[in-house]
């Protein structure tokens, strides 16, 4: 084990104490492989699975086990908003996401206490996080984790959302400078700031962190 692999060991051992606390299922594997299938490993069969956009869900190949093999074998509905044909399907998918079985997702920030920290365009992701689908499957790399709320959201709106903002061609200043400039432009993917202390429903809400860096 690496010097790096022992630290976010050791570091998530804090971050899963902290998650118990919060009534939040916590996990931790050491790369992205046992990530899949410890996530996998948590839905049942029969169930409808949804997700909100994440780079980290693509990094680690979990939405093309559900489609490629998972999905005949388990017998899942995957509401995939990828596959609309048109902007109202997108919409329907939207909405239907809010009821389902499980719902993927990464975080843009994590803090040590165990809070998750996330910034939103549409508000999609986090209104599922929030409430209606049955369970929340969260997987989040362990480049995520911040000492506390500030560090949390400053990593978010300084780090992520500009990337973020780059990687979908959205014309905020951020995109263009590279940094936060607290905007307001129609483009803007920072509109709902959600601050998650706490998992109403016990459980409802599991979190998978992975010893690796992922997404951003």
């Amino acid at each position: 084990m690496t010097p790096k692999q022992e630290f976010y060991k050791l570091t998530a051992k804090k971050v899963l104490l902290g998650f118990e606390k919060r009534q939040i299922e916590g996990y931790y594997c050491e790369n992205y492989s046992d990530a899949v299938k410890k996530a996998l490993s948590l839905m049942d069969k029969d169930s409808s699975i949804s997700w909100g956009g994440s780079e980290t869900l693509k990094e680690i190949g979990l939405l093309e086990a559900l489609k490629d093999g998972e999905n005949s074998i388990h017998n899942y509905t995957l509401l995939d908003r990828d596959l609309a044909k048109s902007p109202k399907e997108v919409e329907d998918i939207y909405h239907k996401a809010l009821s389902c079985d499980y719902y993927l997702m990464s975080s843009n920030a994590i803090t040590l206490d165990g809070k998750l920290v996330n910034i939103d365009g549409n508000g999609n992701r986090i209104a599922a996080l929030i409430y209606g689908p049955k369970n929340v499957i969260v997987i989040a790399g362990m480049n995520k984790i911040a000492p506390d709320l500030d560090a949390a959201l400053t990593r978010v709106r300084s780090f992520a959302s500009p990337i973020n903002s780059i990687r979908l061609n959205k014309g905020t200043p951020c995109s263009s400078k590279g940094n936060c400039h607290n905007c307001l432009s129609p483009d803007s993917i920072c509109c709902q700031i959600l601050v998650t202390r706490m998992s109403r429903n016990p459980n409802r809400i599991k979190v998978i962190l992975v010893g690796e860096e992922l997404g951003y």
